[in-house]
């Protein structure tokens, strides 16, 4: 058997190794345009900024070894051109020699990947502009960064790459702004989860701007110019033009809807789309965006051929609708898989769930389902819990909170998606509620899960277990919830009564408008202030001591409601909104 597979990294060279392991006597070869056939893409950034100082620990494997230890013909620097299913054939052109040859294959494996964005802006030909992909454009970026010696970067894109980018140029000395065209950056995260963020990374001298879309760059002997406008402004508006004297828009509206920021230079992080040319070419069925149509087996609708990775359209674990995963973990288990039907065992891909992770300087924020945008948009019929615990028990020195986003359908209890902002522990806690899923968990059973404790590292109610309790109190009917989105348009109602019960100090330092405040531990004894008629809308700092003040009052007789995730999460957002609407200076400063 004579199998081609066209491209590596994660899905192709792990297919490529487990061709070997299941059959000792196929001929594989393996194709990468590129000089790098197993590099570490994740570490890519971390170069850029010296925390990898070594050029050869981006590579997992060199063609050499690899080749030697799997018995592989790795070609590098070979790129498929064409593919004749008919004929059963791939056309490969040397990009050294630039001499074209036919290699004929029994089975096909594509893992093509996808490619960097570069949007045909006023501008984006200018060779400061730049993309991050492959080791090339990180060794690149690095030349760069030690032979021009830049201060100011722009990073167009809050995604993983953005701002793993964005954070190693700061940790270089580099005044960095970032432009997200979304109001939020890290998409996987809902909104009010990434207000936590953008706090900490403004906190950090990162000058975000959110709710921007680029619409040019000026080349400058010194520099560019890079131009952008409020995603939400004026319909109509020809920004994206440029004027007489070099300026995108034409308007004087335009003009004042603009902002400009100078930079050395340019990363492009503004997301990729999968590389389907070859398979579009070759008749092979396309998905959204383009993406490479495959069943659980991961064959295509073309007889022996298959595909995984960044490029492939698969099934999402939770929702079972079809999705985009761009991440490295499915994509070595999708390579494994094909490899498997490839030598005729009966191995199947069950779907991703998009479990994913990252460090920015201290901070980690992870997430693994579904989320709240995605749970609307399918009309899906869900509830949400927001929890603060501490990482380990909080008598044990450095104990710091994790913000804990949970979603479960509402009719029974099955976990969707989960979400979690904070320091040391996102990981493990992240996994855990990974495996639950994948197990079919419902929320109180996290309850019962019997997790490890020591002070050092947990508490006897893990934070895991305390989205269960929450989740099996709400579910229960212990308590209601109302959120902050809902917070502010109730001090004009009514039949409602806002209820801040942390201490008065607390209360003083920053409340919901129109709340008033009872302590939690005055609370029994100034029933009497209250109106039993109306509804009681209460908060705390983390909703902890409300959810205690609604048991109060709901045994007796008051009808209440607990802020999910307390004024701290409220505040979050409330800050983020009101920065977001102030003014920007030249260099990102607000004025």
């Amino acid at each position: 058997m004579k199998v081609i597979i066209i491209g590596g990294v994660a899905g192709g060279a792990s297919a490529a190794a487990r061709l070997r392991r299941l059959d000792e006597n196929a001929e594989i070869i393996l194709l990468e345009r590129s000089g790098y056939i197993s590099y570490a893409n994740c570490g890519l950034p971390y170069y850029i900024g010296g925390v990898i100082r070594e050029k050869s620990a981006l590579s997992v494997q060199t063609p050499e070894s690899f080749g030697g230890r799997f018995r592989v013909d790795v070609r590098v620097k070979n790129e498929a051109v064409s593919i004749d299913p008919k004929e059963k054939t791939v056309r490969v052109r040397n990009l050294e020699t630039g001499e074209e040859y036919t290699e004929s294959y029994d089975k096909l494996l594509l893992s093509p990947g996808a490619k960097a964005i570069r949007p045909g802006l006023p501008g984006m030909d200018d060779k400061r502009i730049m993309t991050l992909r492959t080791v090339e454009d990180t060794l690149a970026i690095r030349d760069y960064l030690e032979e021009k010696k830049p201060k100011r970067a722009v990073v167009v894109g809050g995604g993983f790459i953005g701002l793993e980018t964005a954070e190693n140029l700061m940790g270089e000395g580099l005044e960095v702004s970032l432009i997200q065209m979304e109001d939020q950056v890290l998409p996987p995260l809902d909104y009010d989860m990434a207000c936590q963020v953008h706090s900490f990374l403004r906190g950090k001298g990162l000058d975000l701007r959110l709710n921007r879309t680029v619409t040019g760059f000026i080349p400058k002997e010194d520099g560019l110019v890079v131009w952008m406008k409020r995603t939400e402004g004026q319909p109509g508006s020809q920004s994206g033009q440029m004027n007489q004297s070099g300026q995108p828009g034409t308007s004087e509206q335009t003009k004042a809807e603009e902002e400009s920021i100078r930079a050395d230079f340019v990363l492009m992080a503004a997301g990729v789309l999968p590389e389907m040319g070859l398979a579009r070419e070759a008749g092979l069925a396309l998905g959204q965006k383009g993406a490479i149509v495959v069943d659980e087996h991961m064959r295509t609708s073309v007889p022996d051929i298959y595909a995984v990775g960044d490029a492939v359209e698969i099934r999402h674990f939770i929702t079972g609708k079809k999705t985009l995963v761009a991440l490295a973990g499915p994509a070595n288990r999708q390579g494994r898989i094909a490899a498997d039907n490839i030598c005729g065992r009966d191995s199947v891909y069950q779907g991703a769930q998009g479990s994913s992770i990252i460090r920015l300087f201290e901070m980690t924020a992870a997430s693994t389902g579904i989320n709240e945008k995605q749970a609307k948009a399918m009309g899906l019929d869900y509830d949400k819990v927001i929890t603060f615990s501490a990482n380990h028990a909080t008598y044990y020195p450095g104990a710091e909170n994790l913000t804990i986003k949970t979603l479960f359908e509402c009719s029974t209890g099955k976990l969707l998606g989960a979400q979690i902002v904070g320091f040391d522990g996102v990981d493990k806690r992240i996994d855990v509620l990974a495996c639950a899923m994948r197990a079919g968990m419902t929320g109180e059973e996290l309850a019962d899960m019997d997790l490890a404790y020591a002070p050092p590292y947990s508490s006897a109610k893990d934070p895991v277990n305390m989205a269960g309790y929450v989740i099996g109190n709400v579910r229960s009917g212990l308590v209601e919830q109302y959120y902050w989105d809902e917070a502010d348009g109730l001090s004009d109602r009514k039949d409602v009564i806002l209820l801040d019960v942390r201490t008065e100090g607390e209360y003083q330092n920053g409340h919901i408008p129109g709340t008033v405040n009872i302590p939690l531990d005055e609370l029994r004894n100034r029933l009497s202030e209250l109106d039993r008629g109306k509804i009681l809308y209460v908060n705390c700092q983390s909703g902890l001591r409300s959810y205690l003040a609604c048991r109060i009052l709901s045994q007796n007789g008051f009808s209440c409601k607990n802020l999910a995730g307390g004024y701290r999460f409220y505040e979050y957002v409330k800050t983020d909104r009101t920065y977001d609407a102030a003014p920007a200076g030249p260099c990102g400063a607000k004025l």
